[in-house]
């Protein structure tokens, strides 16, 4: 021990190298955020998005769930229902809208994996009154990406029973080729889901809330709310303010029918982001949706999620779910072979009911994603540009 008290004598720097660390390091810890300051800031930037949603379009309530590496928070505003001023809490139920068809999607797909049918099988098969008719020319696969030929975006009212939707669906003429034109459509994937349920011997319903939803982990979530849930069904409003929720329509359940939760949705999310985590088939099933099947417009269309490249414009999510792509045709150009993303991609799919909104959006290599419910109708657009400042305050929080 005496030979080393020399060494250490004889080393005068040694407590300005200390201090100099400690100054370094406190500098690096300053520059580096905190993951207490990174939640503050997405909270701030969730609490402002809604705030501002909430004020802007007369929103009653609104349920918001983020996830960043693995990590989810769920966000709650206003009420479910004005009648009672009860509070949206994370175990409120909220209409998803469109956002259910990839749940018609995941069930299809999951049919596939278990060998009960094909995308490439055609509806006929499924359902015999359509054997031979012009809508029998286009794969189911057609029918889960909106390019069976122009199926309208809604069944005619006059079409009301199981009877009317087979003869409307045997009668109807396309304007274009299987696989040439993307025109987004419920009658489309509903029928997509119609057949799911026929191929795994049962319905669709039943199939989902069975089947797909226990897979998932999704314990609050409901194509038919039941009894014991319907004190947590929020209430919808219309834009003028007068409460409704959906009653029904010919392939609502397949198409707009599923009632969830955040907590439920982002569990869902994080299964996309990370599908991996799940078992077998369901994996398999979940990533078998994340493939490219036709681009149109500046977006891929998967089964079910439409697809972007990483970084993404505010301008082109805009364009992506603009009323145009809802509303009208749009040329499609098949990927061959069908691939998923070959680089970071952007997953997001909008849903809408007369009485609710709800959009998601997930990147699976930032690990990060988004759900938000709100109980009234509010534009597109201004879901959007929310969503984006929340993704964008997600993507610098890092994992």
């Amino acid at each position: 021990m005496d030979e080393e008290m020399p060494a250490r004598r004889m080393n005068p720097a040694a407590p300005a190298c200390g201090i100099w660390a400690v100054l370094v390091l406190a500098v690096c810890c300053a520059a580096v955020p905190t993951r207490a300051q990174e939640g503050a800031d997405i909270r701030k930037t969730v609490d402002d998005a809604a705030g501002s949603l909430m004020a802007a379009h007369d929103v009653p309530g609104m349920a918001i769930a983020v996830t960043a590496g693995a990590r989810s928070r769920i966000f709650t505003y206003g009420v479910a229902t004005r009648e009672t001023d009860a509070p949206v809490t994370e175990g409120t139920l909220f209409e998803i809208g469109s956002v259910s068809k990839t749940f018609t999607a995941t069930l299809a797909s999951l049919a596939e994996v278990q060998g009960k049918m094909s995308l490439g099988d055609h509806p006929g098969r499924y359902v015999p009154e359509l054997r031979g008719a012009p809508v029998d020319k286009a794969s189911l696969l057609h029918l889960g990406t909106y390019t069976a030929g122009g199926l309208p975006l809604q069944f005619p009212d006059t079409v009301r029973t199981d009877k009317e939707t087979k003869v409307y669906l045997r009668t109807w003429k396309p304007d274009a080729a299987p696989g040439t034109q993307r025109r987004y459509s419920n009658p489309s994937i509903g029928l997509l889901g119609h057949v799911t349920g026929v191929a795994l011997g049962s319905d669709y319903a039943t199939a989902v809330e069975a089947d797909l939803f226990p897979r998932l982990g999704m314990s609050q979530s409901y194509v038919r709310v039941p009894k014991s849930a319907m004190g947590s069904y929020a209430q919808g409003y219309t834009k003028d303010d007068k409460p409704i929720r959906i009653t029904g329509g010919m392939f609502g359940a397949e198409a707009y029918g599923v009632r969830s939760t955040a907590g439920d949705m982002i569990r869902f999310v994080e299964a996309n982001i990370t599908p991996e985590v799940l078992d077998g088939e369901i994996r398999r099933a979940v990533e078998n949706t994340h493939i490219g099947f036709f681009r149109t417009a500046g977006m891929t269309q998967g089964l079910g999620w439409e697809q972007y490249p990483y970084p993404v414009s505010l301008e082109s999510l805009l364009a992506g779910n603009s009323t145009q792509m809802i509303w009208e045709p749009n040329p499609a150009t098949e990927i061959v072979p069908p691939r998923k993303p070959e680089g970071p991609t952007l997953f997001n799919k909008t849903g809408s009911t007369n009485g609710f909104s709800a959009y998601v959006a997930f990147f699976p290599d930032k690990k990060i994603g988004l759900v938000m419910l709100a109980n009234k109708n509010f534009p597109i657009p201004a879901r959007i540009k929310a969503a984006h400042r929340i993704l964008e305050q997600l993507a610098r929080g890092g994992d």
